[in-house]
């Protein structure tokens, strides 16, 4: 039951922190209040299944996600073989995500298969949040705004440390596909 808990814990905050949205953000889009998300994400209240139903709704999963116990959690290992690749919620609209890294909360490094599709962003406000994102472009052209900008094509790379204020966008007319990978920290 405890590991049940600590896994709801740790999903809804990984699960903001890569929407890149605050206590408060989560609060006002949930009506789940900043303090009791901060309690929740801590381990130091259990959720009930009003708030649990709230905050998946708002972090766009089923309540089910949240409370799954995953199967072999002792393992260091998941494979996940390209017929199985689940969807992500993508955080922004234009964006097409593949799971490549297996059950959410279980490791600090997510992976994901990203179609961007033309003229798409991360929006007009620069985002930033704890962690470091690299992105390998396999196709298509991306920008990046960060403290310069920076055009990637084919086989480019960028690594970036997320805290820094940044912003992303297709500036073509054809999609953009690339590996995306991210390293969320506390």
């Amino acid at each position: 039951m405890d590991d049940v808990i600590e896994g709801i814990a740790r999903k809804i905050r990984l699960l903001r922190q890569a929407n890149g949205l605050s206590l408060q953000q989560l609060a006002e889009r949930s009506g789940v209040s900043a303090a009791s998300i901060h309690k929740i994400e801590r381990n130091s209240m259990v959720p009930t299944i009003t708030t649990l139903m709230k905050l998946a709704r708002s972090l766009d999963r089923s309540v089910g996600y949240l409370v799954d116990e995953e199967v072999a959690s002792t393992s260091p290992v998941v494979v996940v073989r390209a017929r199985n690749r689940e969807p992500l919620v993508a955080s922004r609209e234009g964006m097409v995500m593949e799971n490549l890294a297996g059950p959410a909360g279980r490791f600090a490094l997510s992976g994901a298969l990203v179609t961007i599709a033309a003229g798409s962003d991360s929006g007009k406000s620069p985002i930033a949040h704890p962690g470091e994102d690299l992105i390998y472009v396999l196709g298509g052209t991306l920008e990046f705004e960060i403290d310069d900008i920076y055009r990637l094509r084919q086989g480019d790379a960028l690594h970036l440390r997320t805290e820094h204020p940044h912003r992303w966008r297709n500036p073509t007319k054809q999609p953009a596909k690339a590996v995306w990978i991210s390293l969320r920290t506390p």
